[in-house]
Protein backbone atom coordinates (compact mmCIF):
# COMPACT_ATOMS: atom_id res chain seq x y z
CA UNK A 1 0.00 0.00 0.00
CA UNK A 2 1.22 3.48 -0.89
CA UNK A 3 1.20 5.36 2.43
CA UNK A 4 0.77 8.71 0.65
CA UNK A 5 -2.39 7.54 -1.12
CA UNK A 6 -5.85 7.39 0.44
CA UNK A 7 -6.90 3.83 1.28
CA UNK A 8 -9.08 2.27 -1.41
CA UNK A 9 -11.89 -0.06 -0.34
CA UNK A 10 -13.55 -2.33 -2.88
CA UNK A 11 -17.19 -3.21 -2.25
CA UNK A 12 -19.05 -6.24 -3.64
CA UNK A 13 -22.68 -5.26 -4.11
CA UNK A 14 -24.35 -8.35 -2.66
CA UNK A 15 -27.92 -9.40 -3.49
CA UNK A 16 -29.59 -6.56 -5.41
CA UNK A 17 -33.03 -7.61 -4.18
CA UNK A 18 -31.83 -7.20 -0.59
CA UNK A 19 -30.57 -4.14 1.29
CA UNK A 20 -26.90 -4.32 0.27
CA UNK A 21 -26.85 -1.59 -2.39
CA UNK A 22 -29.12 0.58 -0.22
CA UNK A 23 -26.76 0.57 2.78
CA UNK A 24 -23.81 1.26 0.46
CA UNK A 25 -25.52 4.32 -1.00
CA UNK A 26 -26.72 5.50 2.42
CA UNK A 27 -23.25 5.20 3.92
CA UNK A 28 -21.68 7.41 1.27
CA UNK A 29 -24.59 9.85 1.14
CA UNK A 30 -22.64 11.44 3.99
CA UNK A 31 -19.75 13.19 2.17
CA UNK A 32 -17.60 13.02 5.31
CA UNK A 33 -17.15 9.30 4.68
CA UNK A 34 -14.92 10.11 1.72
CA UNK A 35 -12.38 11.61 4.14
CA UNK A 36 -11.56 8.09 5.33
CA UNK A 37 -11.20 6.20 2.05
CA UNK A 38 -11.83 6.03 -1.68
CA UNK A 39 -14.61 3.47 -2.25
CA UNK A 40 -15.36 1.53 -5.43
CA UNK A 41 -18.43 -0.67 -5.99
CA UNK A 42 -18.20 -3.64 -8.33
CA UNK A 43 -21.64 -3.64 -9.95
CA UNK A 44 -23.52 -1.96 -12.78
CA UNK A 45 -23.80 1.81 -12.95
CA UNK A 46 -27.30 1.48 -14.42
CA UNK A 47 -28.51 -0.62 -11.48
CA UNK A 48 -26.95 1.66 -8.88
CA UNK A 49 -28.42 4.78 -10.48
CA UNK A 50 -31.86 3.16 -10.60
CA UNK A 51 -31.70 2.35 -6.90
CA UNK A 52 -30.33 5.78 -6.04
CA UNK A 53 -33.33 7.38 -7.75
CA UNK A 54 -35.79 4.89 -6.23
CA UNK A 55 -34.55 5.70 -2.72
CA UNK A 56 -34.25 9.43 -3.42
CA UNK A 57 -30.62 9.54 -2.28
CA UNK A 58 -28.06 12.22 -3.15
CA UNK A 59 -24.91 10.09 -2.96
CA UNK A 60 -22.16 11.44 -5.20
CA UNK A 61 -21.25 8.66 -7.64
CA UNK A 62 -18.74 8.34 -10.48
CA UNK A 63 -18.65 5.68 -13.17
CA UNK A 64 -15.10 4.56 -13.95
CA UNK A 65 -13.66 2.29 -16.65
CA UNK A 66 -10.50 1.27 -14.80
CA UNK A 67 -9.38 0.81 -11.20
CA UNK A 68 -6.36 2.94 -12.07
CA UNK A 69 -8.75 5.89 -12.42
CA UNK A 70 -10.40 6.00 -8.98
CA UNK A 71 -11.85 9.41 -8.12
CA UNK A 72 -11.62 10.81 -4.61
CA UNK A 73 -14.73 12.16 -2.86
CA UNK A 74 -17.07 10.05 -5.00
CA UNK A 75 -18.55 6.57 -4.76
CA UNK A 76 -16.80 4.99 -7.73
CA UNK A 77 -18.76 2.44 -9.74
CA UNK A 78 -17.04 0.02 -12.10
CA UNK A 79 -19.22 -2.05 -14.39
CA UNK A 80 -18.65 -5.79 -14.01
CA UNK A 81 -21.75 -6.82 -15.96
CA UNK A 82 -23.66 -5.25 -18.87
CA UNK A 83 -26.93 -7.14 -18.68
CA UNK A 84 -30.04 -5.43 -17.34
CA UNK A 85 -31.56 -6.30 -13.98
CA UNK A 86 -35.20 -5.88 -12.99
CA UNK A 87 -35.37 -5.23 -9.27
CA UNK A 88 -37.87 -7.39 -7.34
CA UNK A 89 -37.20 -6.22 -3.80
CA UNK A 90 -37.49 -8.93 -1.19
CA UNK A 91 -37.57 -11.80 -3.67
CA UNK A 92 -34.99 -14.54 -3.99
CA UNK A 93 -33.85 -14.91 -7.59
CA UNK A 94 -31.13 -16.81 -9.42
CA UNK A 95 -30.31 -13.68 -11.43
CA UNK A 96 -29.61 -11.68 -8.28
CA UNK A 97 -27.43 -14.51 -6.98
CA UNK A 98 -25.52 -14.73 -10.25
CA UNK A 99 -24.77 -10.99 -10.28
CA UNK A 100 -23.74 -11.04 -6.61
CA UNK A 101 -21.10 -13.65 -7.41
CA UNK A 102 -19.89 -11.77 -10.51
CA UNK A 103 -19.38 -8.75 -8.24
CA UNK A 104 -17.62 -10.80 -5.53
CA UNK A 105 -15.28 -12.49 -7.98
CA UNK A 106 -14.33 -9.20 -9.67
CA UNK A 107 -13.68 -7.51 -6.31
CA UNK A 108 -11.62 -10.48 -5.08
CA UNK A 109 -9.50 -10.41 -8.23
CA UNK A 110 -8.87 -6.70 -7.70
CA UNK A 111 -7.86 -7.42 -4.11
CA UNK A 112 -5.43 -10.16 -5.18
CA UNK A 113 -3.97 -7.87 -7.84
CA UNK A 114 -3.42 -5.08 -5.25
CA UNK A 115 -5.76 -2.74 -7.15
CA UNK A 116 -7.64 -2.12 -3.91
CA UNK A 117 -6.39 -2.15 -0.31
CA UNK A 118 -9.33 -3.91 1.33
CA UNK A 119 -12.64 -5.62 0.56
CA UNK A 120 -16.07 -4.95 2.09
CA UNK A 121 -18.78 -7.43 1.11
CA UNK A 122 -22.49 -6.59 1.17
CA UNK A 123 -24.85 -9.44 2.19
CA UNK A 124 -25.59 -12.34 -0.16
CA UNK A 125 -28.25 -15.05 -0.11
CA UNK A 126 -26.49 -18.37 0.49
CA UNK A 127 -29.15 -20.27 -1.47
CA UNK A 128 -29.38 -18.33 -4.73
CA UNK A 129 -25.61 -18.00 -5.19
CA UNK A 130 -25.16 -21.74 -5.66
CA UNK A 131 -24.20 -22.86 -9.18
CA UNK A 132 -21.74 -25.06 -11.04
CA UNK A 133 -19.23 -22.21 -10.85
CA UNK A 134 -19.85 -21.36 -7.18
CA UNK A 135 -20.59 -24.04 -4.58
CA UNK A 136 -19.40 -22.35 -1.39
CA UNK A 137 -21.68 -21.82 1.65
CA UNK A 138 -20.57 -18.19 1.94
CA UNK A 139 -17.92 -15.51 1.52
CA UNK A 140 -15.46 -16.95 4.04
CA UNK A 141 -15.09 -20.32 2.31
CA UNK A 142 -14.66 -18.74 -1.13
CA UNK A 143 -12.05 -16.26 0.09
CA UNK A 144 -10.21 -19.06 1.88
CA UNK A 145 -9.70 -20.68 -1.51
CA UNK A 146 -8.76 -17.49 -3.36
CA UNK A 147 -6.42 -15.86 -0.83
CA UNK A 148 -3.40 -17.09 1.10
CA UNK A 149 -3.65 -18.03 4.77
CA UNK A 150 -6.05 -19.85 7.12
CA UNK A 151 -9.48 -18.22 7.00
CA UNK A 152 -11.34 -17.72 10.26
CA UNK A 153 -14.75 -16.14 10.85
CA UNK A 154 -14.01 -13.45 13.45
CA UNK A 155 -16.95 -11.39 14.69
CA UNK A 156 -15.57 -8.13 16.04
CA UNK A 157 -16.66 -4.97 17.79
CA UNK A 158 -14.91 -2.57 20.15
CA UNK A 159 -16.17 -4.46 23.22
CA UNK A 160 -16.34 -8.08 22.05
CA UNK A 161 -14.50 -10.33 19.58
CA UNK A 162 -15.60 -13.91 18.90
CA UNK A 163 -13.81 -16.41 16.68
CA UNK A 164 -15.28 -19.74 15.58
CA UNK A 165 -13.69 -23.18 15.54
CA UNK A 166 -16.37 -24.26 13.03
CA UNK A 167 -18.63 -21.89 11.10
CA UNK A 168 -21.13 -23.12 8.50
CA UNK A 169 -21.21 -26.69 9.79
CA UNK A 170 -24.33 -28.64 10.80
CA UNK A 171 -24.62 -29.02 14.59
CA UNK A 172 -24.60 -32.83 14.29
CA UNK A 173 -21.14 -32.66 12.67
CA UNK A 174 -19.51 -30.10 15.00
CA UNK A 175 -17.88 -32.50 17.49
CA UNK A 176 -16.27 -34.58 14.72
CA UNK A 177 -14.94 -31.44 13.02
CA UNK A 178 -13.12 -30.20 16.13
CA UNK A 179 -9.70 -31.83 16.21
CA UNK A 180 -6.49 -30.89 18.07
CA UNK A 181 -5.05 -29.66 14.76
CA UNK A 182 -8.07 -27.44 14.07
CA UNK A 183 -8.06 -26.01 17.61
CA UNK A 184 -4.37 -25.12 17.37
CA UNK A 185 -4.79 -23.58 13.92
CA UNK A 186 -7.81 -21.44 14.82
CA UNK A 187 -6.52 -20.20 18.18
CA UNK A 188 -3.12 -19.40 16.68
CA UNK A 189 -4.86 -17.43 13.92
CA UNK A 190 -6.90 -15.47 16.46
CA UNK A 191 -3.81 -14.72 18.54
CA UNK A 192 -1.90 -13.47 15.49
CA UNK A 193 -4.86 -11.40 14.28
CA UNK A 194 -5.26 -9.71 17.66
CA UNK A 195 -1.61 -8.69 17.52
CA UNK A 196 -1.33 -7.73 13.86
CA UNK A 197 -4.84 -6.49 13.01
CA UNK A 198 -5.95 -5.01 16.33
CA UNK A 199 -2.58 -4.08 17.88
CA UNK A 200 -3.12 -5.98 21.14
CA UNK A 201 0.35 -6.90 22.38
CA UNK A 202 -0.46 -9.71 24.83
CA UNK A 203 -3.92 -11.05 23.99
CA UNK A 204 -5.94 -13.06 26.49
CA UNK A 205 -8.18 -15.64 24.80
CA UNK A 206 -11.07 -17.61 26.33
CA UNK A 207 -12.40 -20.85 24.85
CA UNK A 208 -16.00 -22.03 25.29
CA UNK A 209 -16.78 -25.69 25.87
CA UNK A 210 -18.21 -27.90 23.13
CA UNK A 211 -20.86 -29.54 25.33
CA UNK A 212 -23.20 -28.06 27.98
CA UNK A 213 -21.20 -27.27 31.15
CA UNK A 214 -18.04 -28.23 29.20
CA UNK A 215 -19.10 -31.86 29.45
CA UNK A 216 -19.46 -32.02 33.27
CA UNK A 217 -16.38 -34.25 33.60
CA UNK A 218 -17.56 -36.56 30.86
CA UNK A 219 -21.19 -36.90 31.99
CA UNK A 220 -22.49 -34.83 29.00
CA UNK A 221 -19.87 -35.79 26.46
CA UNK A 222 -16.16 -36.53 26.46
CA UNK A 223 -14.98 -34.10 23.76
CA UNK A 224 -14.13 -31.29 26.18
CA UNK A 225 -11.95 -33.50 28.38
CA UNK A 226 -10.38 -35.59 25.65
CA UNK A 227 -9.91 -33.05 22.83
CA UNK A 228 -10.44 -29.43 23.87
CA UNK A 229 -8.70 -29.28 27.27
CA UNK A 230 -5.48 -31.03 26.17
CA UNK A 231 -5.24 -28.77 23.09
CA UNK A 232 -5.68 -25.63 25.19
CA UNK A 233 -3.09 -26.79 27.73
CA UNK A 234 -0.64 -27.63 24.96
CA UNK A 235 -0.97 -24.16 23.42
CA UNK A 236 -0.68 -22.41 26.79
CA UNK A 237 2.38 -24.40 27.90
CA UNK A 238 4.24 -24.10 24.60
CA UNK A 239 6.71 -21.26 25.10
CA UNK A 240 7.27 -20.97 21.36
CA UNK A 241 3.60 -20.14 20.79
CA UNK A 242 3.37 -17.63 23.63
CA UNK A 243 -0.44 -17.83 23.60
CA UNK A 244 -2.42 -16.81 26.68
CA UNK A 245 -5.42 -19.10 26.20
CA UNK A 246 -7.82 -20.28 28.93
CA UNK A 247 -10.78 -22.64 29.26
CA UNK A 248 -12.94 -24.36 28.36
CA UNK A 249 -15.67 -22.27 29.99
CA UNK A 250 -19.35 -23.23 30.21
CA UNK A 251 -21.01 -21.19 27.45
CA UNK A 252 -24.40 -20.73 29.14
CA UNK A 253 -23.16 -18.40 31.89
CA UNK A 254 -20.05 -16.93 30.27
CA UNK A 255 -21.71 -13.85 28.77
CA UNK A 256 -24.43 -13.23 31.34
CA UNK A 257 -21.77 -13.04 34.06
CA UNK A 258 -19.72 -10.55 31.98
CA UNK A 259 -16.81 -12.96 32.16
CA UNK A 260 -16.09 -12.20 28.51
CA UNK A 261 -14.97 -8.69 29.48
CA UNK A 262 -11.80 -10.15 31.05
CA UNK A 263 -10.58 -11.34 27.65
CA UNK A 264 -9.55 -9.83 24.32
CA UNK A 265 -11.28 -12.57 22.34
CA UNK A 266 -13.56 -15.55 22.85
CA UNK A 267 -13.43 -18.80 20.86
CA UNK A 268 -16.77 -20.51 20.25
CA UNK A 269 -17.06 -24.12 19.11
CA UNK A 270 -19.81 -23.57 16.57
CA UNK A 271 -21.75 -20.88 14.73
CA UNK A 272 -24.72 -20.18 16.99
CA UNK A 273 -22.75 -20.60 20.22
CA UNK A 274 -20.74 -17.55 19.17
CA UNK A 275 -23.07 -15.51 16.99
CA UNK A 276 -26.14 -15.49 19.24
CA UNK A 277 -24.37 -13.70 22.14
CA UNK A 278 -22.36 -11.56 19.73
CA UNK A 279 -25.40 -10.24 17.86
CA UNK A 280 -27.38 -9.86 21.09
CA UNK A 281 -24.67 -7.71 22.67
CA UNK A 282 -23.45 -5.76 19.63
CA UNK A 283 -26.15 -5.80 16.93
CA UNK A 284 -25.78 -2.81 14.64
CA UNK A 285 -22.17 -2.28 15.68
CA UNK A 286 -20.75 -5.70 14.93
CA UNK A 287 -18.59 -6.69 11.98
CA UNK A 288 -17.83 -10.02 10.32
CA UNK A 289 -14.08 -10.06 9.68
CA UNK A 290 -12.25 -12.86 7.87
CA UNK A 291 -9.06 -13.15 9.89
CA UNK A 292 -5.98 -15.12 8.93
CA UNK A 293 -5.87 -14.21 5.24
CA UNK A 294 -3.27 -12.34 3.23
CA UNK A 295 -5.79 -9.54 2.49
CA UNK A 296 -8.41 -7.66 4.51
CA UNK A 297 -12.12 -8.44 4.17
CA UNK A 298 -15.00 -7.27 6.36
CA UNK A 299 -18.79 -7.43 6.16
CA UNK A 300 -21.79 -6.18 8.16
CA UNK A 301 -23.15 -8.61 10.75
CA UNK A 302 -26.58 -9.02 9.12
CA UNK A 303 -28.09 -10.61 6.02
CA UNK A 304 -30.06 -9.48 2.98
CA UNK A 305 -33.09 -8.39 5.07
CA UNK A 306 -35.56 -9.10 2.25
CA UNK A 307 -38.47 -8.04 4.45
CA UNK A 308 -37.43 -4.37 4.31
CA UNK A 309 -35.60 -4.26 0.98
CA UNK A 310 -36.43 -1.32 -1.29
CA UNK A 311 -38.36 0.53 1.43
CA UNK A 312 -35.56 2.95 2.33
CA UNK A 313 -35.59 1.99 6.00
CA UNK A 314 -32.45 -0.19 6.17
CA UNK A 315 -29.95 0.82 8.86
CA UNK A 316 -26.42 1.28 7.51
CA UNK A 317 -24.73 1.32 10.96
CA UNK A 318 -23.15 -2.15 10.71
CA UNK A 319 -21.98 -1.47 7.15
CA UNK A 320 -20.29 1.73 8.35
CA UNK A 321 -18.62 -0.17 11.17
CA UNK A 322 -17.42 -2.77 8.66
CA UNK A 323 -15.95 0.04 6.56
CA UNK A 324 -14.18 1.62 9.53
CA UNK A 325 -12.83 -1.78 10.64
CA UNK A 326 -11.50 -2.50 7.14
CA UNK A 327 -9.70 0.86 7.04
CA UNK A 328 -8.32 0.41 10.56
CA UNK A 329 -7.07 -3.12 9.91
CA UNK A 330 -5.39 -2.11 6.64
CA UNK A 331 -3.57 0.67 8.55
CA UNK A 332 -2.72 -1.60 11.50
CA UNK A 333 -1.25 -4.22 9.19
CA UNK A 334 0.89 -1.62 7.45
CA UNK A 335 2.16 -0.28 10.79
CA UNK A 336 2.79 -3.82 12.06
CA UNK A 337 4.73 -4.63 8.90
CA UNK A 338 6.88 -1.53 9.30
CA UNK A 339 7.54 -2.25 12.99
CA UNK A 340 8.55 -5.86 12.39
CA UNK A 341 10.82 -4.79 9.52
CA UNK A 342 12.54 -2.35 11.88
CA UNK A 343 13.03 -5.13 14.43
CA UNK A 344 14.57 -7.38 11.80
CA UNK A 345 16.89 -4.60 10.63
CA UNK A 346 18.05 -3.90 14.19
CA UNK A 347 18.61 -7.61 14.72
CA UNK A 348 20.92 -7.76 11.72
CA UNK A 349 23.06 -4.88 13.00
CA UNK A 350 23.73 -6.47 16.35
Amino acid sequence: MNVDKKISIGISVGDLNGIGAEIILKTFADPRMFDFCTPVVFASNKSIQYLKKHLNLTTQTQRIDSLDKLVDNKLNIINVWDESFNFEFGKESKKAGKLAIISLKAATTALKDKKIDGLLTAPINKANIQSEDFSFPGHTDYLAQELEGNALMFMVSDSLKIGLLTDHVAVKDVANEITPKLIKEKITTINESLKKDFRINKPRIAVLGINPHSGDNGVIGKEDDEVLKPAIESLYNNNNNNIMVFGPYAADSFFGSNNYMKFDAVVASYHDQGLIPFKTLTFGNGVNYTAGLSEVRTSPDHGTAYEIAGKGVADESSFKEALFQAIKIVKNREEYSQLTKDVLRKGKKI
